[in-house]
């Protein structure tokens, strides 16, 4: 695309250089800068251009631009700022997805920036309007809407408007009442409550009242009368009226021709209509897709984008969304509206545009490295929606018990058996729990039976708040590979179902043992990402795309193909400290391997030498599922098939399915039973919980960089490096619930706990509840590596309260046989000396106190001092 110097605002210039929310308004049909304490903060008469720069892992930069327009704004403004949000499109590179956005019927994700709600206030800076600052409190009445993200306008102030579904706040000048629809829902509930709680301080300076009126009480307290009274009394309420809302089953699509919109003939929607030099609009109800091919002038998608406008007013849908995706970086939505839409490899972005935009800003003094960061990355890894600073426990099936495994062993699998895993991590407000299940290949039925039958019976248990996954050997999704780091399969199994299975049928035990002849291919993408699975020891299991361990007894190699990246060959140094952590390995080159080597293997054979092709990646597919007398019905929206019957439970052959980098695993709620489900979660941290390494990705690939594995003369373990935990924002984790986050770890032996409330609203606890203090010293030391942040002290640093008396740690903690007297329970650890505090807790007394106070009850509770 031909992007005109002269038709760059300078408004633009230097946008979208780093990650977070830009908002210009429209002023006299020019972009004018909003300050970023008014972001939020939208008036009816003015049309808004609003960027959001995301920046991704890989170090590259992702924009959405949406533009708002106000209820009362000028059918010129909302054109003007149609027309800047492409220039703005063309400035950054032209791959950005731009979304209209109308009063009242914004999109979850344009809402989802402004939290918790945008509430449009009258006026405006076009001609005639005026931003309103009233001195009386006039009486409003909002609906809210949406579990999520919320929804909030302004409806009139009387009974007709209120109805069951919906939820209502009403602002008057003393009081601020929420009324809840009988129908609505409780996460609707507590959404509503922030909402009430943004009115109170923003319209009232934090002082008034707030009630809740629950329907159908009528008057059953103060509350609930005066809030009638406005109303003049009670009185039934209105039915909900139906909505208007579009809704077509089959897109049309119009080809955009000199700024006018012709339909295009066409039995069936095919990616071959689309031609890369022209525009298109497709009419899906209650969007229409505006697609630009990547060869058209920013003039021609002006045009289209004009075109699209018009388009909706002469249909008198004004409040439908126009969506404008660039070809090649069409999202999922958009692609899923065609009949069908072939996989692509990746595409190189055209420069020209960037180029001569970024070689502008340059001559005028703007730092133009926002936008060559948002150039592709050639080699860009999936990244795992999870945090991986989290707290990891793994049981391996044995019949219809489950044994608990040393941290040393939890991320060694044997592919015989069937294994359970419960990860808890760091979320927005409060800890966030999976628990999952891992069938090996070989694995016999009756155990995979039993470990999913646990698995529910460990979600039930946490009253069905915890998410669930099931992974099946090979075809681990990126999520799972995240959460282990270093992973290994191992041959055969030490179950005794596994054992008994393979005696009658009389098959050999090819169980892994650590003195025979075992071979290990190694892959994965870095430290935080990185397997080893054991194939048959012959020559024919080696492939020139991967490297390999061998080991024989006391002879150890490491094979490297000539197809692999350094990356690749440093992870086999990695696992080498997993499979052989002691031993001296010998380093074998493809093609220059010696006699012992191939004499291990057997001889030398035929294998894989071309470099092998990475799958193209599709499209995650949503199901909806259900169980009846056996059968497990799933219904999606799948390209290739509409209807999945998996039968008996089983699941799907991935042969016949497409594949993918994160293959398809049966992830998400538990499905056991059709309970009612709560918004907020309650998971616990183990006691017993260890990590020999930090769990960070970032801190990891940093590590790498200060090893050389060409000068490793016996298997060095990697640098131990220690993090800042949790990885989430310090603002999140101080508002989290010290009793949430220090539940008892094991699910036979949970504590009662009390009933679940939405997080908004859930009271924190004035303490956490005790934990099991049978610990034992080294799982203790384990838990503080864990949980400890290094801090440097100063020399001669005072830290002991005046007047306070010293204690040693034997005296302090909770089972101690002789304990100090006249302490403050609460607070064992100030009676410890510096020297001894910092010993016990790897840090100063100064750092400790900065910690939130879930965190600092934690690493007491690991120490037996709380």
């Amino acid at each position: 695309m031909s992007v005109s110097m002269r038709d760059l605002d300078p408004a633009f210039q230097g946008a979208g250089q780093k990650a977070g929310i830009e908002v210009w308004r429209i002023e006299n049909f020019k972009p004018v800068p909003v300050p970023q304490s008014s972001y939020g903060k939208f008036f009816t008469g003015d049309s808004y251009v609003i960027l959001k720069t995301i920046a991704l892992k890989s170090g590259a930069l992702r924009h959405d631009i949406h533009y708002w327009l106000g209820k009362d704004t000028s059918q010129d403004e909302a054109g003007a700022a149609a027309l800047k949000t492409v220039e703005l499109d063309a400035a950054l590179g032209g791959r950005a997805v731009q979304y209209r956005e109308v009063q009242g019927h914004e999109t979850e994700r344009f809402l989802s920036y402004f939290k918790p709600c945008i509430i449009p206030q009258e006026g405006g800076t076009a001609s005639g309007f005026k931003h309103v600052e009233s001195e009386e409190h006039k009486i409003r009445m909002f609906t809210c809407q949406g579990k999520h993200v919320v929804h909030v306008k302004e409806v009139p102030f009387a009974r007709s408007s209120l109805n069951h579904d919906d939820i209502f706040i009403l602002d008057t000048a003393n009081k601020i009442f929420q009324f809840n629809g009988s129908n609505s829902s409780i996460q609707e509930r507590a959404k509503a409550l922030e909402v009430v709680q943004h009115i109170k301080d923003t319209y009232h300076d934090g002082k008034c009242d707030i009630a809740t009126v629950e329907d159908g009480k009528l008057m059953s307290d103060a509350d609930t009368g005066e809030f009638w009274g406005f109303f003049g009394g009670f009185a039934p309420l209105p039915r909900k009226t139906a909505t208007d809302d579009i809704k077509t089953d089959n897109a049309i699509p119009t080809h955009v021709e000199k700024g006018q919109a012709e339909p295009v003939a066409a039995d069936s929607l095919t990616k071959e209509l689309l031609d890369t030099n022209k525009c298109y609009l497709l009419d899906c109800g209650p969007e229409i897709y505006v697609w630009m091919g990547r060869s058209t002038s920013l003039d021609e998608r002006k045009a289209a984008s004009g075109a699209a406008e018009e388009y909706l007013r002469s249909q008198d849908r004004l409040k439908s969304h126009i969506i404008r995706v660039i070809e090649n970086f069409e999202t999922v939505t958009f692609r899923s509206k065609f009949d069908t839409w072939p996989q692509s490899a990746v595409v190189a972005v055209s420069e020209d545009g960037r180029g001569k935009v970024a070689a502008l800003l340059k001559r005028q003094g703007v730092n133009v490295r926002g936008l060559l960061k948002a150039a592709p990355v050639n080699k860009e890894e999936p990244q795992p929606y999870i945090d991986c600073t989290g707290n990891l426990q793994v049981w391996r099936v044995n019949g219809q018990e489950k044994i608990l495994l040393p941290v040393s062993d939890q991320s060694k699998f044997y592919s015989g058996e069937c294994y359970i895993f419960q990860y808890n991590y760091p979320g927005e407000d409060q800890e966030e729990c999976l628990i999952g299940t891992w069938f090996g290949k070989q694995s016999i039925e009756e155990e995979r039976s039993s470990a999913t039958s646990q698995a529910n019976k460990m979600v039930e248990s946490l009253k069905f708040i915890a998410s669930q996954m099931q992974v099946y050997e090979g075809s681990e999704p990126i999520l799972f590979f995240a959460i282990f780091q270093s992973f290994l399969v191992l041959k055969g199994g030490l179950s005794e179902g596994y054992k008994n299975f393979i005696s009658e049928k009389e098959l050999p035990d090819d169980t892994y043992k650590e003195d025979g002849i075992a071979l290990f291919r190694v892959q994965g993408s870095g430290p935080e990402n990185m397997q080893a699975i054991q194939v048959e020891p012959v020559a024919s299991s080696l492939n020139s795309s991967y490297c390999y361990i061998l080991h024989s007894g006391s002879s150890v190699f490491t094979w490297i193909g000539n197809l692999t990246t350094p990356e690749v060959q440093e992870l086999v140094e990695r696992q080498l400290d997993v499979i052989k952590p002691n031993m001296q390995s010998k380093l074998q080159k493809e093609g220059s391997e010696s006699e012992q080597f191939w004499e291990i293997l057997g001889g030398k054979a035929e294998y894989p030498s071309q470099k092998i092709a990475r799958d193209a990646e599709s499209d995650p597919h949503l199901f909806s599922c259900t169980f009846i007398k056996g059968d497990l019905k799933m219904h999606g929206n799948s390209f290739q098939r509409k209807l999945s019957i998996l039968k008996n439970g089983g699941r799907p052959t991935l042969a016949n399915k497409p594949k993918r980098r994160t293959p398809a695993a049966h992830v998400g709620r538990s499905t056991t039973a059709e309970k009612p489900q709560q918004r907020s979660r309650s998971v616990s941290f183990s006691p017993d919980r260890v990590r020999v390494r930090g769990r960070s990705p970032a801190f990891n690939a940093l590590a790498s960089t200060f090893e050389n594995a060409s000068a490793r003369n016996l298997s060095t373990p990697p640098p131990q490096v220690r993090k800042p935990y949790p990885k989430s924002d310090s603002s999140n984790v101080a508002s989290r619930s010290t009793a949430l986050a220090s539940l008892a770890a094991t699910f036979e032996k949970q504590p009662p706990r009390e009933p679940l409330m939405p997080r908004s609203i859930k009271p924190r606890p004035k303490s956490p509840p005790k934990s099991d203090s049978n610990s034992k010293e080294n799982a203790m030391s384990s838990k503080m590596e864990a949980l400890t942040i290094q801090e440097d002290v100063k020399e001669n640093e005072v830290e002991d309260e005046e007047g306070l008396t010293l204690h040693p740690y034997e005296r302090l903690i909770t089972v101690s046989t002789d304990p100090a007297p006249d302490i403050d329970v609460t607070k064992r650890e100030t009676y410890l000396s510096s020297a001894e505090f910092r010993e016990k807790f790897g840090m100063t007394k100064e750092a400790f106190y900065k910690l939130p106070k879930w965190k600092q009850n934690k690493l007491k509770m690991a120490l037996q001092l709380f």
